[in-house]
């Protein structure tokens, strides 16, 4: 079942939302560090569009140096699918953000058939029932999309999208950010960096998820606790679970099986 947050209250006293947007802002600027955790900037983004957004699900396409889109996100299994769906059948909203470098929106998917007769249906049939999809762009440069997803048919705000977009603004500038002498190469290497742990990430989920009789997004939430417990990086630690090296059943995030 997709829980939706439906967006903020306006009748809500806006000053926690206005702090955790702040908070998150400078979250996601520490971690614009040398050497710093690509695949886990991302998975931060992801996480905040559903925080302070009210979106029930959101993913992440992000280009590889060929111009080869990939999944480097995702809140859930579902949505996880979902782009890797839009992938497959070249359709759906975040491949048309990609290519336009700008928003897509639909507040209703059911009448959006026409527009993308393969993945409407597979959206609705996930449980989603509305889409934004915005560009993480610098200029001209388009180098992905993030998708968010709600599970009622309605728009998202014009403030909330524009908050989408500045964070998706922060994550691109992550990305990029380099010395100007450096900039083809490193931005090359960033980015093949980041599609590479995640290949190792999701060996990692289902090989913690097989072995603890558990669901994938459980897993995901296992290796991303130990990662940020201990300072490391998601894809050394999935790396070490997918060798046998690290055994995270004691970890809280890790549930018991029976």
């Amino acid at each position: 079942m997709i829980q939706d947050a439906g967006g903020p209250d306006p009748a809500r006293d806006t000053r926690p939302r206005e702090s955790a947007l702040a908070e998150t802002f400078v979250l996601l600027a520490d971690t614009l560090v040398d050497d710093y955790d690509v695949v886990d900037l991302l998975d931060r983004l992801v996480a905040a569009t559903i925080d302070l957004l009210g979106a029930a699900a959101a993913g992440l396409l992000l280009s590889d140096p060929r111009g080869n889109l990939a999944v480097v996100a995702s809140s859930s299994e579902e949505s996880r699918l979902l782009e890797i769906f839009q992938l497959q059948t070249n359709e759906g909203p975040c491949l048309d953000c990609v290519r336009t470098g700008s928003a897509v929106t639909s507040p209703d998917l059911a009448v959006e058939r026409a527009r993308w007769p393969t993945f409407v249906p597979a959206a609705l049939a996930a449980g989603f029932r509305s889409m934004v999809a915005v560009p993480l762009r610098l200029r001209s440069q388009t180098i992905g999309g993030l998708n968010m997803f709600r599970g009622r048919a309605e728009p998202m705000s014009d403030e909330d999208q524009r908050l989408a977009q500045a964070l998706a603004d922060v994550a691109t500038i992550g990305i990029l950010q380099q010395r100007s002498a450096q900039r083809s190469s490193q931005l090359s290497e960033q980015l093949q960096l980041a599609l590479n742990s995640r290949v190792v990430v999701e060996q990692a989920k289902g090989v913690l998820a097989e072995r603890g009789g558990t669901d994938m997004d459980a897993a995901f939430a296992a290796l991303r606790k130990h990662a940020r417990d201990n300072n490391v990086k998601l894809g050394d630690v999935a790396a070490a679970v997918v060798r046998g090296e690290l055994d995270l059943s004691a970890s809280p995030a890790y549930p018991e099986t029976s």
